[in-house]
């Protein structure tokens, strides 16, 4: 498919500026095959609590559960992409049948 070739392509690009420049603590890096390979279409990333603001009574549960919550309730006024957001804000069934059609191309590796 053409769209994973951009994909991979846009992807291969924010690697190398991730490379360069990225927020303290966190960790973005493609997964790695057997053969010694990455994957570009599968990342393994961390994302470092704020000084202070991390709290013992909150669960690994909730913090997935946040992430969640944030991948299925977009903020449309502060949007990561704009034609996402224009989808979403004008055609709100449409952005989550794209949404659905973009996870299944995707399945879980676990």
């Amino acid at each position: 498919m053409a769209s994973a070739g951009i994909a991979r392509g846009r992807l291969a690009e924010e690697r190398k500026s991730w490379r360069k420049s990225h927020p303290h603590g966190f960790v973005a890096k493609p997964a790695t095959l057997p053969d010694g390979s990455v994957n570009l279409m599968v990342w393994n990333c961390i994302v470092p609590g704020k000084q202070g603001g991390w709290k013992p009574s909150i669960t690994v549960r909730q913090i997935l559960i946040g992430i969640q919550d944030l991948l299925d309730n977009p903020n449309p006024a502060s949007p990561a992409q704009s034609l996402c957001n224009e989808l979403l804000v004008k055609n709100l069934p449409e952005y989550k049948n794209r949404v659905r059609q973009e996870a299944k191309k995707y399945p879980l590796h676990l």
